[in-house]
């Protein structure tokens, strides 16, 4: 039987679902079933069993959420984890450059290593059509924490300025190392057994449009083939996708 109260009854536990998607990066039904549980117990007076909450609970709750949030452009999306196919909810801006969301919670030089993590996975060797594989080793990961110099340095140029220009957005190996740590945390990556780091579902439903717009279009204006999409779910694919082949589409 559904948990859920009547459609027009926005009560304290879709209040406190919708604060806990504020505080949360993502859910999945295993891990709202507890939460859900509970705020049922508190809103009927009677034990709800986490194993009583469904999929179509959920999926209740998240309607009504957005139904209050989306005055302020935000929304709850879904995507499904590439490996485990299990359904990942996240709340995103639908209006705010990401990457300008990032810039609230990081430094200028952190950014600027995310943004180099980005080009290395999408514009760079780890993304040809030879190999597609769009995730970086932890020791690339941490080569990216330099800034490359594109200064034009003459004979006479001061040696300290040089050093100077050169660290501008720059991380050392640990701040590199520290910084991929939060972003795991954070779940913006996730890391591999194998010590790889990936874009993680939360991070694709909210770079979406921007990883379309930066790397599916070149200077000229021409479209790209970087970003892929399936055609079924219209998700961005990032693992294997050489061997899904006739599923992709451009988007």
């Amino acid at each position: 039987m559904s948990q859920y109260p009547p459609a027009d009854d926005y009560s304290d536990a879709n209040r406190a679902f919708l604060q806990a998607m504020l505080s949360c990066s993502f859910l999945t039904l295993e891990s709202a079933r507890p939460l859900l549980a509970a705020l049922q117990s508190y809103n009927e007076g009677k034990e709800v069993l986490p194993e009583d909450i469904s999929a179509e609970d959920l999926n209740r709750y998240v309607s009504q959420a957005n139904d209050k949030v989306s005055p302020l452009d935000l929304e709850i999306r879904t995507t499904f984890h590439q490996r485990t196919r299990e359904k990942v909810y996240a709340l995103v801006n639908t209006t705010s450059d990401a990457m300008t969301q990032l810039a609230t919670s990081y430094t200028p030089d952190e950014i600027a290593f995310v943004k180099r993590m980005l080009d290395e996975m999408f514009d760079g060797r780890h993304n040809t059509t030879r190999t597609e594989a769009m995730c970086l080793s932890g020791i690339d990961a941490i080569k990216l924490g330099r800034a490359p110099n594109n200064r034009r340095e003459t004979q006479n140029a001061d040696a300290d300025n040089a050093n100077t220009q050169s660290s501008l957005g720059s991380l050392s190996p640990k701040e590199a190392e520290t910084l991929l740590d939060k972003l795991v945390q954070e779940d913006w990556l996730e890391k591999s057994r194998a010590g790889f780091y990936s874009l993680s579902p939360r991070a694709l439903l909210e770079l979406k449009g921007w990883l379309i717009d930066t790397y599916n279009e070149d200077e000229d204006g021409e479209k790209r083939d970087k970003i892929k999409t399936c055609y079924a779910c219209k998700d961005i694919v990032t693992v294997c996708p050489l061997a899904i082949g006739p599923t992709l589409r451009k988007p």
